[in-house]
């Protein structure tokens, strides 16, 4: 049996059939939950979450999953540990180690989730950095399952806006699992060359980044979007809103994709910006259950990091 500590940093961490397993895992628990199944491995585990940035659904939903799950949390934010004062990401995973059964990082810098997981005894799970959002993108997946079925491979998926942290852990999540992705960005805003490189070279399906969100979203089967400027980004704010205009979601780009295509967006939103109000409240938007289906999916995670069911 492997013992080894189960981090996930990113989505490329782990292989397809995991994935899957994570989110077939998460569709059964929220099976279970709506039937008011009590389920709760967790019993005497507690869960640390350090948070740098600021969080609504991240935060609460992997707070509520724990305790559903039977375990406790513990919530940290940076400027309430020592880590302000100069100590050591490498003294503090071990202290930590020693207190808590899991750690969720939500931080800027993917080093730093990284660093904590090299010293640390106990499962590290990226919780955001700026460079990925790998359980975030799980989430999605089950929610385009959901409602479009299991054959993702079927699928045309369209990325619009910023080649942020989601898209790229989008661009890991095409190329992982096998579906065609199609990413409208501008020059200048362009996910990592290469991240985007190694998910071509591993991909089978269309992998491509296009600077006209027509061609990304013609005949698409999912479109997706975030926020122009992401938390730490708040100075180019009115900059990107100039430079992302051409590339909000609104009803004239979605007359493009399939009459039937579904519409994401990981939240939060700003109406008017990179998607439109009458979209985001719109019969096509699954926004919302996408939000709820992040609990599921952290308990599918938490479940599996810390081997409760094992």
């Amino acid at each position: 049996m492997d013992n080894a500590v189960r981090h996930y940093l990113q989505v490329a961490d782990l292989d397809r059939e995991s994935l899957l397993a994570l989110i077939d895992r998460a569709i059964e628990l929220k099976r279970m939950h709506k039937e008011g199944q009590s389920y709760m491995p967790a019993t005497g585990k507690v869960l640390g979450m350090l948070f740098e940035k600021a969080s609504t659904r991240t935060r609460i939903s992997f707070e509520a999953a724990m305790f559903q799950l039977g375990g406790s949390v513990s919530f940290m934010a940076k400027r309430d540990l020592q880590l302000d004062r100069g100590e050591p990401l490498k003294d503090t995973a071990r202290v930590l180690s020693r207190y808590l059964d899991c750690l969720v990082v939500r931080t800027y810098g993917q080093n730093i989730v990284e660093e904590l997981a090299k010293w640390s005894d106990i499962p590290v799970i990226n919780g955001l950095t700026d460079s990925h959002h790998p359980c975030q993108i799980l989430s999605d997946i089950m929610t385009v399952i959901e409602n479009k079925g299991r054959d993702l491979s079927a699928l045309k998926v369209a990325w619009v806006g910023d080649g942020n942290n989601m898209a790229q852990s989008w661009i890991q999540a095409a190329a992982r699992i096998g579906f065609p992705l199609y990413l409208a960005c501008p020059d200048g805003y362009h996910p990592d060359e290469e991240i985007l490189k190694n998910a071509q070279q591993e991909s089978k399906f269309p992998l491509e980044v296009v600077s006209d969100p027509v061609e990304a979203v013609q005949d698409a089967d999912v479109v997706n979007t975030d926020v122009w400027a992401s938390m730490g980004q708040e100075q180019e704010a009115e900059q990107r809103k100039k430079v992302f205009m051409p590339y909000q979601v609104n009803y004239e780009l979605l007359k493009k994709a399939k009459p039937d295509c579904i519409v994401l967006h990981c939240l939060p939103a700003y109406r008017g910006q990179e998607i439109t109000d009458d979209v985001l409240e719109g019969s096509q938007s699954v926004a919302w259950d996408q939000a709820e289906n992040k609990m599921h999916l952290h308990k599918a995670v938490l479940e599996w990091a810390m081997r409760l069911k094992d």
